[in-house]
């Protein structure tokens, strides 16, 4: 009897709008596994747009552990999302710096990453004009596929918004050019 009503109380408590703020606030695994469920396939799709599969899972991992280690770090005046992939950012540019890829990284015709099983044949052409974007053009074009405003991709990427709005207007014409004018 004590079980069916403790989950009677625990199903008819509302969803957090923040979970990665109910997550500081309380430390409890359900607010992470909420934020998870949430973000985890938009924030491994980024970063599988700025690296290859595996280190789009290692780095997405990384990410995870990092906000349970500094989760009192997390502010609340920033969207979730966007402090989960400032986060999943910084992480990829360490990792990066580690492997001493990044100068790699930024040569877009030597890496491609390997397109995945779930992937519509439909959009590969885009996401492969996406790939050969350079590194801070493809970086805030899929911050801005993902939904983010200019003023959220500057702050995920520690940029201006000036900076952004340049990277942008220089990805979409190049994305313009590889596709032409009818795929936009």
């Amino acid at each position: 009897m004590l079980l069916a009503l403790k989950n009677w109380l625990t199903a008819t408590e509302p969803e957090p709008a923040d979970p990665l703020h109910a997550f500081k606030l309380s430390g409890e695994n359900k607010y992470l596994e909420l934020a998870i469920d949430k973000y985890n396939h938009d924030l491994y799709h980024f970063l599988l747009t700025q690296s290859d599969s595996e280190l789009a899972k290692d780095v997405c991992q990384k990410t995870w552990l990092t906000v349970v280690e500094k989760r009192q770090a997390y502010h609340t005046c920033q969207a979730p999302k966007a402090f989960l992939f400032k986060v999943a950012r910084n992480a990829l540019i360490d990792e990066l710096r580690r492997q001493k890829k990044l100068a790699y990284m930024e040569s877009p015709e030597q890496h491609m990453p390997a397109q995945t099983e779930h992937e519509s044949h439909s959009h590969q052409p885009l996401y492969n004009a996406i790939l050969s974007l350079p590194l801070a053009q493809r970086e805030a074009i899929s911050l801005q596929l993902e939904g983010f405003s200019l003023q959220q991709i500057a702050s995920i990427t520690n940029s201006a918004q000036e900076t952004i709005k340049t990277r942008l207007r220089y990805a979409r014409a190049a994305l313009k050019n590889e596709l032409g004018a009818d795929d936009e």
